[in-house]
């Protein structure tokens, strides 16, 4: 399902999904309202992306948008002003939830705005992300709970942890030659990247 958002007192604009050709949205997916997706994005059967409330929501290109993740931000505006708490700036734009280039948002994440996910990062099963920024090239481990941290660039989160002072944030572990899931981003990539493009030939579906 693709639709509009509705005009509330937190959202004065009502706006179309702005999804890339190449992209591929299944049936059973909702993304909804102010979203911008880019390339070979494949979104899954019951994920949700909805900017109804905070927005935009951004997803860059490559990325993955597994089954059952949800995608959503507290409210970006109020009586047509800016919150600005509620917003990340990414290259002089403000964004709910920003996530970058090759990333893969694994089974039932929840990513909720304000929340930004860099380039080249995996966020693992049923992980919430919630008014916190991830780094490039990080891989967080399933289970895991982020809320008002930065995680820096090349580092991993243990599957389990709950990270909520910027102090436990600093102390996690960088990503070294012999982390076991240090190149297994790579292969979601691949995968999903793969499937996005099979389901759009097999839909009939031709990439612009």
């Amino acid at each position: 399902m693709i639709e509009r958002n509705v005009l509330t007192d937190f959202s004065s604009t009502v706006s179309e999904p702005t999804i890339d050709s190449s992209t591929y949205v299944h049936p059973l997916a909702a993304v909804i309202g102010n979203v911008i997706l880019g390339k070979n994005i494949m979104v899954s059967p019951a994920a949700c992306v909805r900017g109804d409330e905070g927005q935009p929501l951004y997803v860059g290109d490559d990325s993955n948008i597994q089954d059952g993740v949800v995608i959503h931000a507290l409210e970006t505006e109020e009586h047509g002003k800016p919150i600005e708490s509620n917003l990340y700036e990414i290259d002089g734009k403000n964004y709910a939830v920003y996530v970058g280039k090759r990333v893969s948002l694994a089974h039932q994440v929840q990513i909720h705005g304000p929340a930004v996910v860099r380039d080249d990062t995996f966020i693992g099963m049923k992980t919430l992300v919630f008014k916190s920024s991830v780094g490039g090239h990080c891989v967080v481990e399933p289970g895991v709970i982020l809320m008002g941290v930065s995680v820096p660039d090349n580092r991993y989160v243990p599957a389990g942890s709950v990270i909520t002072s910027q102090e436990e944030a600093e102390r996690l572990p960088v990503i070294t030659d012999d982390y076991p899931l240090k190149n297994m981003n790579k292969g979601v990539i691949h995968v999903n990247t793969s499937l996005a493009k099979g389901y759009l030939k097999a839909a009939g579906t031709t990439e612009g």
